[in-house]
């Protein structure tokens, strides 16, 4: 076989396993949506229609990653090929953890509705910061997709917007608890809701840095923003 048959078949491979990573991204952000409305509407099925799907979202990342170490065992590849796959890997891996994040958001919601508390909560604030964190979602799957590092720059600063979200919603949390006592078992259920969102913005800026790893070979995990932009320079 030629080079270039080589060359050209390793190609279809990465745009195939990239295909699969994308198609898991899809999944985990459907289990986004059902849960946050879940959430919304205290809706039990809504609930059970996300776990069932992480059944689905768990198989897909084991078969991604056998798809990527055939290809790694067969190709060898070398350079930036490499760290794609890598990054692939580690992309496939936030994903799942953003399904069970999701998870997490069901089996609680359905805890707070056997309860009987559900209509206490003021959920209000948690809907809007899980749709900033899905959005910031899907805005990493485009960038992803595009491998596009202005984009993936702009996840990171976003991500940051969430983090202050969350850290202002646990103050108004402590407010309620120590205001009123009788709030508390209610407020423990929307940190346990809200942190479980912010991971979710987490996994999405996780993805964010990844790019960059694709396409400048820098690592920028643990590094201020300001070591970020030089770096994509």
């Amino acid at each position: 076989m030629t080079e270039k048959h080589l060359s050209s078949q390793f190609d279809s491979e990465l745009n195939g396993v990239s295909s699969r990573v994308m198609e898991l991204g899809g999944m985990v952000e459907a289990q986004i949506h059902q849960a946050v409305y879940a959430l919304a509407q205290f809706d039990t099925d809504a609930a059970d229609r996300v776990i069932e799907t992480e059944i689905r979202v768990n198989a897909m990342e084991i078969e991604i990653d056998r798809e990527l170490s055939s290809i790694i065992a067969r190709r060898q590849p070398t350079a930036r090929d490499l760290r794609l796959l890598i990054a692939i890997s580690k992309t496939t891996a936030n994903l799942e953890r953003v399904g069970d994040e999701a998870n997490k958001i069901a089996r609680m919601v359905k805890s707070i509705i056997e309860s009987g508390n559900a209509r206490a909560l003021p959920s209000t604030d948690l809907r809007i910061a899980a749709d900033l964190a899905s959005g910031l979602l899907r805005k990493a799957l485009d960038a992803f997709a595009r491998l596009d590092t202005a984009a993936a720059l702009t996840i990171l600063k976003e991500d940051d917007l969430i983090d202050k979200e969350f850290d202002g919603f646990v103050r108004k949390l402590v407010t309620y608890m120590m205001e009123d006592p009788r709030t508390i078992s209610a407020s423990l259920d929307l940190l346990f809701l809200a942190k479980a969102i912010e991971r979710i913005g987490d996994h999405a800026k996780n993805i964010a840095e990844f790019i960059i790893y694709i396409v400048k070979g820098a690592d920028v995990r643990h590094t201020s923003m300001e070591e970020i932009e030089s770096a994509l320079l």
